[in-house]
């Protein structure tokens, strides 16, 4: 930032607001950044940050079929989606989606997270009650805030408290992750499909982290378990398996008729262009052709997970994705230090994304980690695990 641009003062309760920040969240901590801001990764480390589970970031099939488009395709698109709702200017990879998911229709969405927003705040009345999971995505949160609902959290994955709840304040919509994105959980999918059956309410999964990574050719884990003509939408970020920018939401047709012109996400901001659906089309067919990848990704998260297992961490993992329970923001600081002295780096998760003195360090497992990777990461954690000033929940 140039040392010579000089800005005017910022009113004072703005410079407070920014000042409360600093010293909440950047002050308190011994390198003065925030808490997810510890070391560069030599190029030698152990790198979990990122969600591109089945490693597609520098497939070379998918990065030439993206720099042809680029070069092929000038459509002036830079524009709203709302303009773009007629049969000729429908992208064909919606289609292509949807049947791979098995729903009657997709919307793609520049993001997931303007992919919940924009179906919750669609299919949402106002006051209507939203029962979602304490670890649902924080923008499924968001977009039952948006559109004005009663939302009734339950505790994560379980099906008594949810039933409770549902019994007190009555029907509504059900909002759930299929795999969790903190700490690997899987929802009981099939139990909570009945309980949305029992008192007749709508059923949202978002399958942003198993979506590409289970199922049959990676068509996500409600086709692993024959759910998916159970449930009423399914939304997804494609920024993790499919390892680019963008969202989708699927459900009935009749969705695909109203959304576009409804969700706010959809309306005020710029469409996906059309190299980049090109490049979604080309993962899509790479992603339908990576079973061997998927068995090397979760054999890696297995031997991951196991081996920390009986180091002693508490691992309630059940996918890819494995964290660390930290505790509070000084012992997680700590522990984070310590791995990435060892080039070991996963991704620090706490407030908001977590709650106060509720911290992971998360693991993200992909494709690409070798044993030998495995078992630098375990020597770490093993270390880590005895030392006397570092705690794990």
């Amino acid at each position: 930032m140039s040392e010579t641009i000089q800005s005017k003062p910022l009113p004072s309760f703005i410079e407070e607001r920014l000042d409360f920040h600093i010293q909440d969240l950047i002050e308190p901590n011994e390198n003065k950044k925030h808490l997810v801001l510890g070391k560069r990764p030599p190029c030698n480390a152990v790198v979990m940050q990122s969600n591109d589970y089945l490693a597609l970031s520098h497939n070379k099939e998918i990065q030439n079929a993206h720099r042809d488009a680029i070069s092929q395709h000038d459509d002036n698109v830079v524009m709203s989606a709302i303009f773009l709702q007629d049969d000729e200017s429908k992208p064909a990879f919606e289609t292509q989606l949807a049947s791979f998911v098995g729903m009657p229709s997709c919307l793609l969405s520049q993001s997931g997270w303007a992919a919940n927003v924009g179906l919750l705040q669609t299919i949402c009345a106002p006051n209507i009650p939203v029962y979602i999971d304490f670890f649902a995505h924080m923008s499924l949160w968001e977009g039952a805030r948006i559109a004005g609902a009663q939302i009734h959290p339950f505790m994560h994955n379980n099906t008594n408290h949810l039933r409770k709840q549902i019994s007190r304040h009555g029907s509504g919509i059900i909002v759930v992750d299929s795999v969790y994105s903190t700490i690997g959980t899987i929802a009981p999918l099939r139990d909570i499909y009945e309980i949305a059956q029992e008192f007749d309410c709508g059923l949202v999964v978002d399958e942003s982290h198993s979506l590409g990574t289970h199922g049959p050719q990676g068509a996500g884990l409600l086709q692993e378990l024959d759910l998916t003509h159970m449930v009423d939408f399914v939304t997804v970020s494609l920024a993790k398996t499919f390892a680019y920018r963008a969202g989708a939401i699927l459900g009935a047709e009749k969705l695909a008729k109203t959304l576009p012109f409804v969700a706010y996400p959809a309306i005020f901001s710029s469409t996906v262009l059309p190299q980049e659906i090109i490049r979604l089309e080309k993962i899509l067919d790479v992603i339908k052709k990576a079973d061997d990848k998927r068995e090397i990704l979760f054999k890696r998260a297995k031997s991951l997970a196991v081996g920390l297992k009986r180091i002693g961490f508490t691992i309630r993992s059940e996918s890819q994705i494995i964290a660390l329970e930290c505790g509070n923001e000084r012992n997680t600081e700590r522990v984070r230090d310590f791995l990435e002295e060892r080039d070991v780096f996963g991704a620090v998760f706490c407030r908001p994304a977590t709650g106060r003195n509720k911290n992971i360090i998360r693991f993200s497992v992909n494709a690409d980690m070798t044993a030998a990777e495995v078992d630098h990461v375990l020597s770490a954690c093993q270390e880590a695990f005895v030392h006397p000033d570092l705690e794990f929940v």
